[in-house]
């Protein structure tokens, strides 16, 4: 254990001591720093960089079925925070559901996920980096000019502990490169990006890597056309086929089902995805970004499968959650601020047989979407209408690029008819290839 991580748990020990004293019951504390530091450019100079280091802390007290929570920073009066807190606690209103995690299922032995690097990295060689993503992005012909680029990194460092004898820590780093670039004149114009983001700086993407995806991007899009309005099947890039995973997901949030607020509510044991489908979380997957050693109640979460052959398994639990459903939790729970809510680690979809090139050639005529405009997926009637961008499919190829549509559907027959291409990358916490919708609506020009 490091020196910054017994600093946390001090405080941490303070704070479930101060609780006591003022009359909690119980409680759990979580006391976490973050440091970043970035800098952005653009067309050749430096237009910002930023250093930051913060630190906060998050208390949840329990006077008998009354609970509070409180956030605040380390560099508050403890004291005061923890009398705050009791004294919140003990005018709420009574809570059946929330508690403490049963103690046999916090996590005891806490395994090395490998989610932290020690690599110091300048703010000369973060400069460098950006200046040399938008430089590769320039110099693709019919790049016209440039949103910037940036690269920065940082790392979170969060401890927790809990009246019932719970004590963890874990770190995390990030290191990120992106660029924005313009194609084009005047109305003519149009913008893209590309980005990576990594746990370890060693396996970030090469800054001109970066940038040369970035201008191709963009010189593919200029001179978008419209398309007729009709139904056709839609192809969905793994950019934006991670969205419409994660529309999945959060409809299976239990916090979305004991409020009635999903559209799968009434689905436990019904296909909600093709039969050659299956989708898990797995939390224990090593250098990966939503791998927790434990959650944020302190439980050892474990791999479990989400959607079995396109069958619905499960709901995504934390304690309180769990309670509500007459369930116990799976060690899903996670810490935002002062609250704690259900949600996933990482998402994965298993891949079909067909390459993305293969999936567009057996499509034969149809829309290929990379990107999305505007947040219009409805959970509760799991109606989907969306802006959209992206290229026609005309025998089995992309062609020419389209643009001002919208695309729309409703989730059920959407997830119930897609099929996958094998294209995983395993870069985000949700893992999602290339996703072929077979029939959406498109309102065109």
């Amino acid at each position: 254990m490091d020196q910054n991580t017994t600093r946390l748990l001090n405080v941490a020990e303070r704070l479930l001591e101060r609780v006591k004293q003022a009359g909690a019951d119980a409680a759990d504390v979580a006391v976490a720093t973050a440091t970043s530091k970035g800098v952005d450019v653009r067309l050749g100079k430096v237009e910002e960089t930023e250093s930051s280091e913060t630190e906060s802390v998050s208390l949840r007290v329990f006077v008998g079925k009354r609970v509070a929570s409180v956030s605040g920073d380390t560099r508050s009066d403890l004291s005061m925070l923890a009398e705050r807190a009791v004294a919140m606690a003990k005018v709420s209103p009574p809570d059946e559901y929330a508690s403490l995690a049963d103690p046999d299922r916090l996590a005891k032995d806490l395994i090395d996920l490998d989610q932290f690097d020690p690599t110091e990295v300048s703010p000369d060689e973060l400069r460098d980096a950006a200046l040399a993503m938008e430089d590769a992005a320039r110099a693709v012909p019919g790049v016209t000019n440039s949103g910037g680029a940036s690269a920065g990194a940082g790392s979170v460092s969060l401890v927790l502990a809990t009246t019932t004898g719970f004590r963890g820590h874990r770190t995390r780093t990030s290191f990120s490169r992106s660029v924005s670039v313009v194609g084009g004149e005047g109305t003519r114009m149009q913008r893209d990006y590309d980005f990576d983001s990594r746990l370890h700086y060693s396996d970030l993407d090469a800054p001109d890597a970066i940038g040369l995806r970035a201008g191709e991007r963009v010189v593919r899009r200029l001179d978008p056309g419209g398309m007729p309005t009709g139904r056709v099947p839609v192809i969905f890039d793994p950019r934006v086929a991670r969205g419409l995973i994660a529309s999945l997901v959060s409809a299976i949030n239990g916090a979305a089902i004991a409020r009635g607020t999903s559209f799968l509510k009434r689905q436990m044991g019904e296909q909600v995805l093709p039969e050659s489908m299956t989708l898990t979380d797995e939390p224990t997957l090593k250098r990966r970004p939503g791998s927790k050693p434990f959650d944020g109640e302190g439980v050892a979460g474990e791999p479990m499968t989400l959607v079995e052959n396109g069958i619905l398994k499960t709901w995504l639990l934390d304690t309180a959650t769990a309670n509500e459903l007459g369930l116990q939790t799976n060690g899903r729970a996670s810490r935002s601020g002062a609250g704690l809510s259900p949600s996933a680690t990482n998402v994965i979809l298993n891949p079909g047989a067909m390459s993305s090139d293969e999936l567009t050639s057996d499509t034969g005529t149809g829309l290929y979407v990379d990107e999305m405009i505007g947040h219009g997926a409805n959970l509760v009637t799991g109606d989907y209408s969306r802006g959209a961008s992206g290229f026609l499919i005309e025998n089995g190829k992309l062609t020419r690029p389209v643009s001002e549509i919208t695309i729309a559907g409703n989730l059920k027959d959407m997830l119930l008819s897609m099929t996958a291409a094998d294209d995983l990358d395993t870069r985000f916490s949700v893992v999602a290839p290339t996703l072929r919708v077979a029939q959406m609506m498109i309102a065109g020009r």
